[in-house]
């Protein structure tokens, strides 16, 4: 049985030995062998999500509803920490028909939206209202709201901005050093 095994493993190695040497001393064979050519990669194509419209292509749709606001941002100016700040955004549906927002959502959880949840009809208004709880807020603020709807685009954001001022409330160390007798 070894004799077997031994006599396997050397017509192993010297089938390898010959193998490797084969082209060893012959120049001119491996001169007329094609040159290996590296293909370069090609670029996979770009994934399309139909609700993505690219920054260069604007897509229109005569047909389609079109919310136009009075103002997208209102600023609320200075506040004090733990005011309510209220404001209603107004728009009007400018499109060819009916206007359905389908979202309203907020940045944080201290802004709440409000929207109408029936169709806008075409030339008709509308209003968003927007609430933003000033508590545990302290400097500049922009509470965003992203609205969605049957538009092209589909998502528009208003925002409110301003600044919230700390409450009258005097803190540890708000006029100076603490003296210890």
């Amino acid at each position: 049985m070894r004799k077997n095994i031994f006599m396997a493993a050397s017509l192993a190695v010297a089938l390898f030995a010959a193998g490797c040497d084969s082209n060893a001393g012959n120049n001119e064979t491996v001169a007329a062998e094609a040159p290996v050519v590296v293909e370069e990669p090609v670029a996979a194509a770009p994934i399309e999500n139909p609700n993505v419209v690219p920054a260069n292509e604007v897509v229109a749709d005569e047909n389609a509803p079109v919310m136009t606001f009075a103002e997208t941002e209102y600023d609320f100016g200075t506040v004090k920490q733990g005011e309510t700040v209220k404001h209603t955004f107004e728009f009007t549906n400018t499109g060819a028909s009916p206007l359905i927002i389908e979202n309203a959502s907020a940045t944080c959880g201290c802004t709440v939206p409000e929207w109408p949840r029936e169709p806008i009809a075409p030339g008709e208004k509308g209003q968003i209202g927007v609430v933003f709880n000033t508590t545990g807020k302290v400097g500049q603020q922009l509470p965003t709201v992203t609205v969605r709807a049957n538009t092209q685009p589909n998502i528009v954001k208003v925002s409110m901005k301003g600044n919230v001022a700390t409450s009258s409330i005097p803190t540890a160390g708000a006029d100076g050093p603490v003296r210890r007798n």
